[in-house]
């Protein structure tokens, strides 16, 4: 399918055109790059006018049913909803471990709601290499919320913060000792935190939580000027406070779209996905140079054996890539 294909199966509302746009954008294949970027350049107008939200949390923390609720809050309000949700990827095989689609039965049934899960692929940061192009799509096609369900391996924070407007970060009831548990660099990322599974015994412990987090806020700066971080309780299963926590990503709209917040951020998200696409297309001209491709087996070997200190290796590489080998650089 040529360029003008996507564009039209995406404005007529074709969902198979859309995943199809979907896993070019996602490809590695050298023959779909040029293809892909012109698709993402082809629909840039079409997009900015949704809702993009982050949420991530450890895992068991309930992700998915709280998304599910959430989402189902959504569609009854006349929302359109896509969620990305970045499944683990086994680091040995590359496979899926879980099957979102699956976990989400009742959403994926759902005409307004679009399910994509993708195979985080080892990324560092826990979602997908690209996560961003597939939010840009799923907005050209209309969806006006767009959620970002992180792995929850303690290091996807940073980087769902970075293409998303407001972020929320998911916690379970536990006792006060395990307050730590939470790194104090991810709580000041976040722009709201819901404890969930705010129901039956553990009510008590979850009222705890909140207020021993929402003590903790203070200490802390707002990750977003103007705006200041709240805690809530919610129960995923009981529908206790879904429409409270959406409640909170329109306050934060209403209150810093108009001041040009939102706007800020985008634009800043926008210089920061070119630098890091600047690294991925240098790293890897780098590391199919056929001169770097020779030496990179003796170098690792011998900084393997500390033949030669890794420093020392990274250097002869960067030479070998420079064409010219001794003299510093």
């Amino acid at each position: 399918m040529d360029i003008s294909g996507y564009i039209r199966g995406i404005e007529a509302g074709d969902r198979a055109v859309l995943a199809r746009a979907i896993t070019l954008a996602e490809s590695s294949a050298p023959k779909h790059q040029e293809p892909a970027r012109a698709l993402i350049a082809a629909i840039l107008p079409r997009t900015g006018r949704g809702r993009r939200l982050g949420i991530s949390g450890i895992p068991g923390v309930g992700k998915s049913t709280f998304i599910e609720a959430l989402g189902m809050h959504l569609i009854r309000t006349g929302h359109k909803l896509a969620v990305l949700a970045i499944d683990p990827s086994s680091t040995r095989t590359g496979g899926s471990i879980l099957g979102d689609k699956t976990r989400m039965e009742k959403l994926s049934a759902e005409p307004h709601a679009f399910i994509r899960p993708s195979p985080s692929g080892g990324t560092l940061g826990g979602t997908a290499r690209k996560t961003r192009e597939t939010l840009l799509l799923c907005e050209a096609f209309g969806f006006d919320t767009v959620i970002v369900e992180t792995v929850g391996t303690g290091q996807s924070e940073t980087t769902v913060r970075s293409m998303t407007d407001f972020f929320l970060l998911l916690l379970a009831p536990h006792t006060g000792d395990e307050l730590q548990g939470i790194k104090k660099g991810i709580v000041e990322l976040a722009d709201a935190i819901v404890v969930n599974k705010a129901d039956g015994e553990s009510r008590s412990a979850a009222e705890r939580t909140r207020a021993e987090y929402a003590a903790a806020l203070h200490c802390l700066a707002s990750p977003t000027p103007g705006w200041k971080p709240q805690v809530r309780l919610a129960s995923a299963l009981s529908g206790e406070g879904i429409p409270e926590a959406w409640s909170m990503v329109e306050d934060f709209h209403a209150l810093l779209g108009p001041r040009g917040g939102i706007e800020d951020r985008r634009r800043r998200q926008n210089v920061d996905w070119m630098m890091a696409l600047v690294d991925e297309l240098l790293r890897r001209d780098f590391q199919s140079h056929p001169a770097v491709r020779q030496a990179l087996p003796v170098l690792q070997e011998q900084a393997a054996h500390s033949l030669l200190s890794p420093a020392e290796a990274a250097l002869k590489l960067v030479e070998a890539f420079r064409g010219h080998a001794g003299g510093g650089g």
